[in-house]
Parts: structure tokens; sequence; C-alpha cells
């Protein structure tokens, strides 16, 4: 009995403040996440420092918060981000004529399509899925604000021949 309270005292902590499971639904991440892949979310890591561009996250999906969605960064606070000629062009204090991004995840001829502008204030992000083709993301519905991320996925526990820890770009 001892054994088990004092195991649910440091498993339920890192559970519900740490890191927690989240299984990946539908295709908007190929070739990078795929269908019911199990991935282990990092919840902490956005106490200490702000999310960043290209990095994978989870979050309530703003139309419907009991939802949870998983995309990637593009735009952060502050920027402009202009999706153009199936390319991303982003503005900011660094680069006032702006920049194209580079996205090294996503696999060669993808087409990044429909024209879109996104002016990101304070705590708003772009974010898109990998397949872009096949994602309902900030082309669709808009900026995310900070407030609906959960955290980043950090590694890949299913299946089993994909197990490991989920590198950034």
């Amino acid at each position: 009995m001892r054994l088990t309270l004092i195991a649910a005292a440091v498993a339920l902590p890192i559970r519900y403040f740490v890191a927690q499971p989240f299984i990946v639904r539908g295709a908007s991440m190929e070739p990078n996440f795929y269908d019911r892949e199990y991935l282990v979310v990092d919840e902490l890591t956005y106490f200490l420092r702000a999310p960043q561009r290209g990095e994978v996250i989870v979050f309530h999906y703003p139309l419907n918060p009991r939802e949870y969605f998983i995309k990637r960064i593009i735009g952060l606070p502050g920027e402009t981000v202009e999706i153009r000629e199936n390319a991303i062009y982003i503005t900011n204090t660094e680069h006032p004529e702006d920049f194209r991004l580079d996205e090294p995840y996503l696999p060669e001829r993808l087409e990044s399509r429909g024209n879109a502008r996104f002016g990101l204030g304070e705590a708003e992000y772009v974010v898109l899925g990998d397949n872009r083709p096949f994602s309902s993301d900030s082309r669709n519905w808009g900026v995310l604000e900070r407030k609906f991320i959960t955290g980043r996925a950090i590694f890949r526990a299913w299946p089993i021949a994909r197990l490991g820890i989920l590198r950034e770009p």
C-alpha cells in the first residue's frame, strides 16, 4: 500500500503538470506524424520560455476547446505571416523586408495552398499542418492564442519502429 502511494505521489504530478500522452488523429501532419501515433507532450517548457517557430505543439482547438489538435508553429507574436505563391513569407523586426520560410520538414513539391495574411498580436501564433492540403489550421480558423497551447511534442512512443525523441527543425 505504501509503495502504491509513493508511486502515485511521483507519477501523478508528472502526468498532470509535466508531460501528457497524445494520440495523433488524422492525416494533417503526415509525413512526420501519422494517424494513431502515440506521443508524449512536454507541458513544462512553455512555462520557462515562449514557443518557437518550427516546434510541433498540441493545443485546444479554439472553436471547440474540448478537442486537441497538433500542428507546427509557423508565425510568432508580433510578426506578419503571408502565404502566397506556395510559400510562406515572414516580416518581423529582424526582417522588415520579409523572408521566405525554409521548411525542411515538408516533402518536396508540397503546396502551401491559398493566399492568407496574418498580423499577429502579442500572444498570437500561426500554426499549420505539415500535410497542408489536408489540414484544418490557421488558414481555416485564424490565429492561435497562447492560452490554448498545451505543450510541445517531444517523444514518439508508438509505433515501436518510430520510437524516439522528436527533433526540432
